[in-house]
């Protein structure tokens, strides 16, 4: 029987001059992906989506979109199979702060156009999430 273990994260977007702008972070293992972190007792997947954003990238002032999806896949650690879930939420950011990155638990963070996202992504199914948060956000901004 697998471990069950519960993350949320979030893809955060912001308008930028040659089009919307993603927000990745290099986690421990050198991969451009998106802040996530397991949740902590209480909290809701929401939640801990925003505190993650939070904590490794200093971003307070972003909005909630909408929830993406859920992403579910397997993994060994240890030598016990862990079944995980992670929740993916879309948040918008103004642009009016700086990144402040928490080196202590990822590389890096940086803003990235979608084409250099898309080019930099690398975890499988990753391409997909991306592709629809950017459509989402989009359509979500410039109704009029």
């Amino acid at each position: 029987m697998a471990e069950l273990e519960f993350s949320a994260g979030g893809i955060v977007i912001r308008p930028g001059g040659q089009g919307p702008e993603v927000l990745f972070i290099k986690d421990s293992y050198g991969r451009w992906t998106w802040p996530k972190g397991k949740l902590e007792k209480g909290e809701t997947p929401e939640q801990a989506a925003i505190r993650e954003i939070g904590e490794e990238t200093g971003l307070k002032n972003i909005d909630l979109i909408d929830k993406l999806e859920d992403v579910k896949y397997f993994y060994i650690r240890d030598k016990n199979l862990i079944a995980k879930t992670v929740y993916f939420y879309l948040f918008s950011h103004s642009g009016a702060e700086s990144l402040k990155v928490l080196y202590e638990e990822i590389q890096d963070a940086a803003w990235f156009t979608n084409a250099e996202a898309l080019a930099k992504l690398e975890y499988k199914g990753a391409k997909a999430l991306l592709k629809k948060a950017v459509k989402m956000f989009l359509d979500t901004t410039q109704r009029p």
